[in-house]
């Protein structure tokens, strides 16, 4: 383009002094003053044409190497955020599966520790029931009524328990559910989504049993259960029930954190932030806590814990 413009003008300015010189007079010998000035004007209007020419061409190809530049750069540096991108997604996956993945342990590991004090309170109430047997037998003999038959052990009509002197050896109703069996039953009966079954066998655990550790795991799951299935209000109330009776159990951070979800899907905002950050003050080194600061921070909210 600029090579036709150059040429474009050297041709007109060469027309114009041909016409110059064919209009001039015929007169070889004797040159017009006039005719040399033009001539002369001609020549530096074609060279400042050249000069122009040339500027332009200069700084065309320094804005052309300006603007490849520019491209190049922005071209890297969307790489490069690309890249970054990437990593950071790579970091946070990496990061959520490692939370996951712990919660589910310390879970595990909590239901390991509940059936584990389970098996101690029985062994206990065995060795309890074994104590009991043997002091029987030890007063038996001076406890005898006078003409009892030896190994009556003190049993009324037809050898029935409850006789003079012969205490009743369990009061428990035959019809309650064993405790670790049921709350066993319930477990598998909620991780395989049998909620209406598993809330039945729950709510067995806590009527029959409601002093006992399980009893503060089965409000728990109750609450679990509640959770998923919308129940957000009768969620909380089975969530308070584990934090005001078995504030010592494994599942109080749990039940904490989840209330707060809870009151939060209520629209109760500020209440469940209150009750994450309680859960960051009381528990702060478990993954409660840590599911807690990240629901924090995804709610725009800075983590400071409640007093």
């Amino acid at each position: 383009m600029n090579k036709a413009f150059t040429l474009r003008h050297r041709s007109v300015a060469a027309g114009v002094l041909t016409a110059v010189l064919i209009l001039s007079p015929v007169r070889a010998h004797a040159v017009s003053k006039e005719i040399v000035e033009l001539q002369t004007q001609v020549q530096q209007l074609l060279d400042m044409m050249q000069r122009l020419q040339s500027t332009v061409d200069t700084r065309f190809g320094v804005l052309q190497h300006l603007v490849e530049q520019t491209a190049d750069n922005s071209n890297q540096m969307s790489q490069a955020v690309n890249a970054l991108q990437q990593k950071i997604n790579q970091q946070s996956d990496g990061l959520s599966g490692k939370i996951d993945t712990a919660s589910g342990q310390v879970q595990s590991l909590n239901d390991s520790v509940d059936e584990l004090k389970s098996r101690i309170a029985k062994l206990d109430k065995s060795i309890q029931d074994l104590q009991s047997q043997l002091q029987n037998i030890q007063s038996g003999p001076s406890g005898a009524q006078p003409g009892a038959s030896p190994g009556s052990d003190g049993a009324g009509p037809g050898g029935a328990p409850g006789g003079p002197g012969q205490p009743i050896a369990n009061n428990v109703p035959s019809a309650m559910p064993p405790l670790k069996e049921t709350f066993q039953a319930g477990l598998r009966d909620y991780n395989a989504a049998k909620y209406s079954v598993a809330s039945g066998e729950f709510q067995d655990v806590v009527h029959y049993y409601p002093m006992d550790d399980l009893s503060g795991s089965a409000q728990f799951y109750l609450g679990e259960i509640a959770y998923r299935q919308g129940n957000y209000a009768e969620a909380i109330k089975s969530y308070n029930a584990v934090l005001e009776g078995f504030s010592g159990s494994s599942k109080a951070a749990a039940a904490q954190l989840h209330k707060g979800f809870a009151l939060i899907q209520q629209g109760k905002k500020d209440a469940g932030v209150h009750e994450l950050r309680q859960l960051i003050a009381r528990h702060p080194q478990t993954p409660e806590a840590s599911q807690a600061r990240a629901k924090l921070t995804a709610m725009g909210i800075h983590n400071t814990s409640a007093s």
